[in-house]
């Protein structure tokens, strides 16, 4: 009886941490958006306003992409340096749209696993591929970390000489 107990108290934790890390319902991505489309305009933007572009590539069915995207909507500071900095896309990869054509011309980026952020710069050129693993800390992404990796790549940052 004592195992039967054991049994049931250990089922029910793990399907009550499946629950947490479920994903079912979360519409972060978009597998129908044209994503040439939404770079390219990313990109004019970013040109006129000496930005970067900042690329979000997951999808829906990523727990870490969840994450990360949750993170950033629930810290202000971190939300506000990247909208002050970056022109943002995200593109999906999931089942319904591979979006091979696009991954392919951006270096093939899943290959460091998902999420993966891109930094492209007002030409549309890939000038880095950050593996998100690296920005981790415990269960999720760490706002000084991701912060750290966002300056390094500002426009300001990767100019140093250019102005406003």
């Amino acid at each position: 009886m004592k195992k039967l107990l054991f049994l049931f108290v250990a089922m029910s934790f793990g399907l009550a941490s499946f629950g947490q890390t479920s994903t079912e319902g979360v519409k972060i991505y978009n597998p129908a958006a044209n994503a040439q489309a939404d770079i390219d305009a990313a990109v004019a933007k970013a040109k006129k306003e000496n930005k970067h572009v900042f690329v979000q590539v997951g999808g829906n069915w990523c727990v870490w992409c969840i994450r990360f995207h949750n993170l950033v909507e629930e810290t202000p500071d971190l939300k506000n340096y990247l909208t002050a900095n970056f022109e943002t896309v995200k593109v999906n990869y999931s089942p319904e749209n591979k979006n091979e054509a696009v991954l392919k011309k951006l270096k093939n980026p899943g290959r460091f696993g998902f999420p993966v952020f891109l930094i492209l710069d007002g030409n549309g050129e890939v000038i880095h591929i950050q593996n998100s693993a690296y920005l981790e800390e415990g269960k999720g992404h760490s706002v000084k970390l991701i912060t750290d990796f966002l300056k390094n790549w500002t426009y300001k940052a990767v100019n140093p000489t250019a102005t406003k």
